[in-house]
């Protein structure tokens, strides 16, 4: 019996969709006919010059095509778009899609209900101030400005300070302690540093101007320290100048864009640094617009005028994405602390209060709000919400249906994938398409995803390597440091020759959807037969008395065993009822090489300060392995559960 869809969208949302305007943009283009967007995607990857120069066309960039779109040099890596281009990313921002003066650029909600916001006027006098600052201080195209910061406006108007002159940003959250602030900011060497005194989580303040002094000893290249108050109007500080008063003594700037190369350095990103010293991704600030606007205006159809939020901080990729939402006319909904506090409720408060067009949360939250037993559709009005986009990790068919059945029935639930390493996706929604159960929808535009077999092959129906086999303009231009193109190289070209593997395991479904199935690396093997976490995941997650769980190798001998960690729900407890309940699902729904041979329960289970489950982390703990860098982790002391476990013993 054929799947049925979840979602359909109607022919009046699918001809008032962004991406359905773009299709009939490239037939008259082409000259061909492109009849859905299955067609468009292959001419996106069968003409990528074409394409992408109209995709700088149709969503509105400001700056200088040069004469040619698409350089495809000798190998992936040497491949170039728009090589003689040129723009500045925060004049895209800040003036691209003209916007009344008046309205919201920035909407601010901390945990507390605290709320402020931002025009567009006022965003850009306060960035010409910052950035008029930092030139005052010497700051360069191609210095370093770094931001450990919390979720707030003053983060957004310190990248587009420092984007509009040409300097490089980077930045992590605030509650990186001393040691991860430093294996990040330590590597690239910053002029500025930008830091809060402090942040709000979960109804409590915590002071870092200890930590601010600890780490300004071991940054001896930071010539300007720029403190923001988030918990004092006016903290007292050792070293440094307030925000405000910096801003008011350049009050009245006028805003000054420089115009550099496509390819001039816009951010630096960061591994999540859990098996060691994190790698320094160098994004290229014309790559990471471009593709940011074809993904928000075609996969999640922003339009100018829309309100658009992402649960995030400041030290994952999704702050970068959100960001560019301004280039299209829209504004952003930033959100800062505990999403939970003081309920499960507090997200779609905040949908409501703002009128939001997209809510951006991760798997986990949607989960967490299923198990809660709210039920927002019940609650909430969630009228102006056409988009619900889901990431981090990946969402179960149940949560699928969560959606549609716990929060709005006409909605479109775009599940995407991608990463840091191309600060975007390489597979994402489709407003034109139906949404089913467990399901990324397609591949983006211009991104010609595959998956491959150990030999190379491509395949579909089967699990295998996600790779990208035609080059992107949001790759990195390098790995900061020393060797870094050969760092790059190893990162992502070795394992086939010329195509980018991604190392996520997947496959591709029969509707030309695509199902993730974790990290390759930490991929299980049972009797020679790789399995997805995920496949795990999906089911064992269904059972309302299991949180969450992780499933990692434990080597065994000469050969490995699956032992499967579950975290209870609050009110529940293990029992052996349970536990062949939890066996027999996963036997008779996926296989019997899904049946862990071990399952236990743990208090917690480590995750990054993305919040994301780290498999590798967990794995290294139990087979007693050193884990390399526990302050990526939100909470490392959980490694300890897993250490010396006498049922693995």
């Amino acid at each position: 019996m054929a799947l049925e869809p979840l979602w359909t969208p109607s022919a009046d949302r699918i001809g008032a969709s962004n991406i359905e305007h773009f299709r009939l943009a490239a037939e008259r283009l082409a000259g061909v006919e492109i009849p859905d967007t299955i067609a468009l995607h292959r001419w996106s990857i069968d003409d990528p010059a074409a394409f992408w120069s109209l995709v700088w066309d149709e969503s509105g960039v400001i700056g200088t095509k040069g004469d040619q779109a698409f350089a495809p040099g000798g190998s992936m890596r040497e491949a170039r778009f728009f090589p003689n281009g040129s723009l500045n990313f925060a004049e895209n921002l800040i003036e691209g899609r003209s916007r009344p003066d008046d309205e919201a650029a920035i909407i601010y909600r901390r945990e507390d209900g605290f709320t402020r916001s931002m025009s567009r006027s006022e965003l850009r006098a306060e960035t010409a101030a910052l950035a008029a600052a930092f030139r005052a201080a010497g700051v360069e195209a191609g210095d370093r400005v770094a931001a450990w910061m919390p979720h707030v406006p003053e983060t957004i108007v310190a990248m587009l300070a420092a984007a509009s002159i040409g300097a490089v940003f980077t930045s992590t959250s605030a509650d990186f302690g001393t040691a991860g602030v430093i294996d990040r900011f330590g590597q690239v060497e910053p002029k500025v540093l930008i830091a809060a005194d402090g942040y709000h989580y979960g109804g409590k303040e915590f002071d870092r101007r200890g930590q601010l002094s600890e780490i300004l000893e071991q940054l001896p290249t930071v010539e300007l320290v720029v403190v923001v108050g988030v918990i004092e109007e006016r903290p007292d500080v050792e070293r440094g100048v307030l925000y405000r008063d910096l801003v008011s003594e350049h009050a009245g700037a006028r805003p000054s864009y420089e115009r550099l190369p496509f390819d001039h350095p816009i951010y630096i990103l960061y591994s999540s640094g859990t098996t060691g010293k994190p790698k320094c991704m160098v994004h290229r600030a014309g790559g990471v617009l471009l593709k940011h606007l074809q993904e928000q205006q075609h996969h999640v159809d922003v339009r100018a005028g829309d309100r658009v939020f992402y649960f995030t901080t400041c030290g994952w990729m999704m702050w970068n994405w959100l960001a560019s939402i301004l280039a299209s006319g829209a504004g952003i909904v930033l959100f800062d602390g505990n999403p939970f506090h003081p309920g499960p409720a507090a997200l779609f408060d905040l949908a409501d209060d703002v009128r939001m067009t997209l809510m951006g949360v991760s798997a986990k939250f949607i989960d967490a709000v299923a198990k809660s037993g709210l039920r927002p559709m019940d609650s909430h009005d969630l009228e102006a919400l056409r988009v619900i986009a889901s990431t981090g990790s990946p969402l179960s068919p149940d949560g699928f249906r969560f959606v549609y059945e716990g929060i709005k029935t006409d909605v479109h639930l775009a599940s995407v994938s991608g990463g840091t390493d191309l600060c975007g996706c390489f597979v994402a929604g489709d407003p034109t398409r139906p949404v089913f159960a467990g399901e990324i929808q397609g591949p983006g535009l211009g991104m010609a995803v595959e998956v491959f077999d150990d030999d190379g092959n491509a395949v579909t129906g089967s699990q295998g390597e996600l790779v990208c086999t035609k080059p992107f303009p949001s790759m990195p231009l390098t790995f900061w440091g020393e060797d870094g193109d050969e760092r790059y190289r190893q990162a992502y070209f070795d394992r086939y020759p010329d195509v980018w593997t991604h190392g996520d395991y997947a496959l591709w479904t029969e509707r030309g959807g695509m199902v993730i199935l974790g990290r390759s690396d930490a991929t299980l093997n049972s009797g020679g037969v790789r399995i997805g976490t995920a496949e795990i995941y999906r089911i064992v997650e269904q059972f309302p008395e299991v949180a969450e769980a992780v499933a990692v190798a434990q080597r065994v001998d000469a050969d490995t065993r699956v032992v499967l960690f579950l975290r209870m729900a609050e009110g529940f407890e293990f029992t052996s009822e349970l536990e062949a309940e939890i066996r027999r699902r996963l036997r008779t729904e996926e296989s019997p090489r899904h049946v862990p041979e071990i399952i236990t329960t743990v208090a917690d289970i480590p995750r990054t300060r993305s919040g994301k489950i780290t498999e590798l982390a967990v794995m290294a703990a139990v087979n007693g392995d050193p884990v390399k860098n526990t302050e990526a982790l939100a909470n490392p002391e959980a490694l300890d559960l897993f250490r010396g476990r006498t049922e693995l013993a």
